[in-house]
């Protein structure tokens, strides 16, 4: 029986490595696509855009969930999400033929344009990067962990590319691309020039994901890096008579507690808002404001909606240093700090990363192929001489 070389066992232990490299490279493309995801839904979808023919100011979102209870008087509202001004409010609700929908709203003519029951492609996109949509169970997914645990290969990679490049700043000056000198030679080329281009994008993708890892080890063991609102105290709940019972009544309207959030907030622009969902409950609101670097849930407030009081409220003058990493991760992973267009380069980036991966394989695939099948040849020659003599 033929002898197993030490080579064989070495590429075998490359090819079995292929499906991290699979699991990369896809975690790479999805990453590339939900950067783009709301302009690929403006894009795909009619109802997902927010048209303003007649120069219409934006309404209130409180106006738009007044517009959602109208048109569906049995319904619960349950909370609102605000995107970039070309796209839809999204107004959440449930009702009795529909356990969670979402009521697409323009902003701009108070039309609701469409009704989604089932999860938008934004959503899927960012689930699907996210975690490659393993459940959450326990406060944890294994599919988040395994998606921030490739930050470090890419760390290493980075590390290791700039030791084994020697004095790669010179393709900043004068870019090396070779394309009549073989196949491995241009994907060499391409593969180092791609790479040191993007020293600064590898770097950014490495720490965010680093970061989401820190962040998910702190989910998984219940350690809060933002506290929760507190309760209200039952006996704060105030009660007026109806009839023969007790039952609370609201003070305070969404209305006023937008008003109040802007007037300890003067640059607050509400992005996510939350109605009570029970007794005890609060309006939580958070937003954006003057703040480039961070994201738009950076300022978070609860107020009581019994007596108007600011129970909590958190910005980026008063976060923690664990806060701070918290909401300036996105933006830089994501690269929505600067809108569309710090969103385009992110994109174009996110498909260098991409191809940076395939053509890594595949230099590496040339390479031991090669260097097996020399290897095979030459233990065949060695037989026929042993045998011969």
């Amino acid at each position: 029986m033929a002898k197993i070389s030490n080579r064989f066992w070495f590429m075998l232990h490359g090819w079995v490595s292929l499906p991290i490299w699979i699991l990369f490279s896809f975690i790479c493309l999805t990453g590339t696509v939900a950067v783009l995801s709301h302009e690929l839904t403006w894009l795909t979808n009619p109802a997902a855009r927010a048209t303003n023919p007649n120069e219409l100011p934006a309404k209130p979102v409180d106006e738009l969930m007044l517009v959602v209870e109208k048109a569906y008087p049995n319904a619960q509202v349950m909370g609102a999400m605000t995107f970039e001004p070309y796209l839809v409010n999204a107004i959440t609700f449930t009702d009795a033929d529909k356990p969670y929908a979402i009521a697409y709203v323009n902003q701009y003519t108070g039309e609701i344009q469409q009704i989604n029951e089932g999860i938008t492609f934004i959503g899927f996109m960012r689930s699907l990067h996210g975690w490659l949509l393993f459940p959450w169970q326990g406060g944890y997914s294994v599919g988040y962990y395994l998606v921030c645990s490739m930050a470090l290969l890419m760390l290493a990679s980075l590390v290791t590319g700039l030791i084994v490049y020697k004095r790669f700043w010179r393709s900043f000056f004068a870019p090396k691309l070779r394309l009549t000198q073989g196949k491995k030679t241009l994907l060499s080329d391409l593969h180092k020039l791609s790479g040191v281009w993007s020293i600064w994008f590898i770097a950014i993708m490495s720490l965010t994901g680093l970061w989401y890892l820190v962040q998910a080890i702190f989910w998984h063991a219940d350690i809060d890096i933002e506290p929760h609102a507190p309760m209200i105290a039952a006996e704060q709940v105030p009660l007026v008579e109806a009839g023969d019972l007790k039952v609370p009544s609201a003070n305070v309207s969404f209305t006023e507690a937008l008003s109040l959030a802007k007037q300890r907030f003067p640059d607050f622009q509400p992005s996510y808002v939350m109605l009570p969902e029970h007794q005890r409950d609060m309006y939580h609101l958070s937003g954006s404001g003057d703040h480039i670097f961070y994201d738009q849930y950076s300022y978070n407030l609860s107020i009581n909606p019994w007596t108007g009081e600011i129970a909590s409220a958190t910005s980026p003058e008063t976060m923690t240093g664990m806060q701070t990493l918290m909401h300036i991760a996105d933006p830089l992973h994501y690269g929505t700090l600067g809108g569309i267009w710090t969103k385009l380069i992110w994109f174009c980036f996110g498909l260098v990363l991409s191809g940076m991966s395939i053509t890594g394989f595949m230099m590496w695939g040339l390479r031991h192929v090669r260097a097996f099948k020399q290897a095979e040849t030459k233990d065949l020659a060695a037989d026929m001489i042993g045998e011969a003599r």
